[in-house]
């Protein structure tokens, strides 16, 4: 058996590599290198992401997670010669959100990939304030909202799926609440998948897979494990075996699932976009440490 976590390479190690499996995790991470637990300083973060953009490895997305109240702070880490493509966090409200897509149109240095946002726990009372919010964007700027994992998450997906925008999965955090069980992820992968309607995840998906982490006691779900358990989904094998590929430990069966589920022509990517990780680095290591990445000569 093949545990990822225990195939980590140096801190800071960014191996150039050769995407396999039928593309399975091309464009699968999203650099979220400002928030816990690596929490990189801007100017730390920009330059990562500045040398990841150079490196261009087929498992990042190349998307920039940056909270809307802090992109001037990103801007003025900018040269004149840098492109990000930024992910924006907002809270969904109509002039914060209009306010922030105005600045990141005004600077030829930066380029709205998406929208992210959670969506208001009272969002049912008042939905066009949230439909009002995602309208400031651009016809080709996809929408991600937060939904609730305990309670309310099919209406909260049908809402989604009516207004034509995706969801986000929250699989961990900074305390051990922020979490869910693997019933709870089981649930919302399968009412997303009913429902046509895509994902990204968010927060606790540090490796490949599942693992309990010492320092902190938490036990992380794997993103592997994720796609794993989505491929089942959309292969119609239903909420229990969703939920066991989430529960699995076994680094070499989900390797050996995930190439299944791109030989089949499962399209797993087409409802798990991608991921959010705070380190760039880890998710390559795991994968090559799994096999499902093949690095070449730097």
């Amino acid at each position: 058996m093949v545990n990822s976590s225990s195939h980590r390479s140096p801190a800071g190690t960014l191996p150039t590599t050769v995407a396999e499996s039928g593309g399975l995790v091309t464009g699968l991470v999203d650099d979220a290198g400002l928030f816990p637990p690596e929490e990189l300083p801007m100017d730390r973060a920009v330059a990562r992401h500045r040398q990841d953009l150079a490196a261009a490895s087929p498992v990042l997305s190349h998307r920039f997670i940056c909270p809307a109240l802090r992109l001037d702070e990103l801007r003025s880490q900018l040269t004149a010669g840098d492109h990000f493509e930024v992910s924006m966090i907002s809270a969904l409200v109509p002039d914060a959100v209009a306010a922030a897509v105005t600045a990141i149109d005004a600077d030829p240095r930066l380029s709205l990939a998406a929208l992210e946002g959670v969506l208001p726990t009272d969002w049912a009372a008042d939905p066009n304030r949230v439909i009002a919010a995602v309208a400031a964007l651009a016809a080709d700027v996809p929408a991600y909202l937060e939904i609730p994992l305990s309670g309310g998450v099919g209406a909260a997906v049908r809402f989604l799926a009516d207004q034509g925008w995706s969801a986000k999965i929250r699989c961990g955090g900074v305390r051990t609440e922020l979490f869910p069980a693997a019933e709870q992820l089981a649930t919302a992968i399968e009412t997303c998948v009913a429902a046509g309607v895509a994902f990204k995840a968010t927060a606790g998906l540090h490796h490949a897979v599942r693992y309990r982490d010492p320092a902190t006691g938490f036990t992380h779900h794997g993103f592997l494990n994720i796609l794993v358990a989505v491929g089942r989904s959309v292969a119609g094998r239903g909420p229990d075996a969703v939920g066991q590929a989430l529960l699995s430990t076994d680094g070499d069966a989900l390797v050996a699932e995930a190439r299944t589920i791109a030989e089949a022509g499962v399209d797993a990517r087409g409802t798990f976009l991608s991921y959010g990780s705070c380190s760039t680095a880890d998710p390559i290591n795991d994968l090559i440490g799994l096999g499902l990445l093949t690095p070449t000569p730097a």
